[in-house]
């Protein structure tokens, strides 16, 4: 447990290296952070906190940096402190709002004004509809054996096409089916309860299985035609920071550029459904132990959007926690409209 000077010391330690990029040492966190302690006492905390595990030497004769411990407990710290928007605020929705190419287009932009305006790599994911929570299912008989399905997602997304089942089938039997449906996969999404129904909606359907499951399979079709997609933006960006000019930390990230899947992977564990996710160092992996991973969960087009950055552990969090929130908060009237 750390006493409230040494959480001070984290804290000014790790601020003042975001800031300056340079190690710190006693006498300035004592100048300019505890005034009311002396280097010589600043000096014997931090090589307490340095056993600990929050900081290390570069070399013997210099100031200490932070580790990724370090930078968690001032992440964590952060968090519980109110965020201003950025002077830019009012620029970027006006930016936002006036693309309205679609929503690819949309995101493409939203993940290069992120990594331009924080020099890191800016992310944005859309989620497959599979992974979308249904509200509700319906059938309408077109004639003969084609019927329209109307798949009603969150958010009030509607999506249908029109299939071709096996036989024709009556609207009574089209309505059981669709019931039966609603039933389960209302408040889910699709790739949860997609192997039960199959099983489910046989029970007092029989003679008609193998339609039924026509339907079944073709929703399925609907619904996982157009999966989860990924936007990435800025990745020149990065090479701005002392951070990257490292050229074995800056090909670590072009490596994990370069495999979508286990971006996207990568992107989906650490999101939340709810609120900031800011994933350190060693907590993302040992390969990206030199990196953090900040996500935030937006509103939009009826399915799951997340933006996120990829940088340095020495990321300016606060300016980019408030960024991406910022920017966040405003997509679902542009996605939608």
């Amino acid at each position: 447990m750390l006493t409230e000077r040494q959480l001070e010391i984290v804290l000014s330690v790790v601020y003042e290296y975001i800031q300056t990029g340079e190690p710190a040492g006693s006498r300035t966190i004592s100048k300019k952070y505890l005034r009311g302690s002396s280097p010589a006492t600043i000096r014997n905390e931090m090589a307490d906190l340095e056993e600990m595990g929050y900081f290390y030497q570069p070399h013997t004769s210099a100031g200490r940096l932070p580790t990724s411990k370090a930078y968690r407990l001032y992440v964590d710290s952060i968090m519980q402190r109110r965020r201003s928007a950025p002077a830019e605020t009012e620029k970027w929705k006006k930016e936002i709002r006036e693309r309205r190419q679609g929503v690819d287009s949309i995101l493409g932009y939203v993940s290069q004004l992120l990594g331009k305006a924080t020099n890191c790599v800016g992310v944005a994911a859309l989620s497959a509809l599979g992974e979308v929570q249904i509200q509700r299912v319906n059938f309408v008989r077109l004639g003969g054996s084609t019927v329209l399905v109307l798949i009603v997602l969150e958010g009030g997304l509607v999506h249908h096409a029109n299939i071709q089942l096996p036989c024709e089938i009556s609207p009574d039997i089209l309505d059981d089916l669709a019931r039966k449906i609603s039933a389960v996969a209302c408040g889910h999404p699709w790739g949860q309860v997609r192997d039960a129904l199959f099983t489910y909606v046989l029970d007092g359907l029989e003679r008609v299985w193998d339609t039924c499951r026509e339907a079944l399979v073709q929703m399925d079709a609907i619904l996982n035609r157009r999966n989860s997609r990924l936007f990435v933006g800025g990745a020149q960006h990065i090479l701005n920071l002392p951070d990257f000019q490292d050229i074995g930390k800056f090909q670590t990230v072009l490596s994990l550029l370069e495999q979508e899947q286990a971006l996207a992977d990568m992107v989906e564990r650490y999101s939340i459904k709810q609120g900031v996710s800011v994933t350190i160092g060693e907590e993302i992996s040992e390969e990206m132990k030199e990196c953090s991973l900040v996500l935030v969960p937006a509103p939009g087009y009826g399915r799951r959007t997340i933006l996120g950055l990829i940088g340095p552990l020495r990321m300016d969090y606060e300016k980019s926690i408030s960024i991406l929130e910022t920017i966040a908060e405003d997509l679902d009237d542009s996605l939608v409209n």
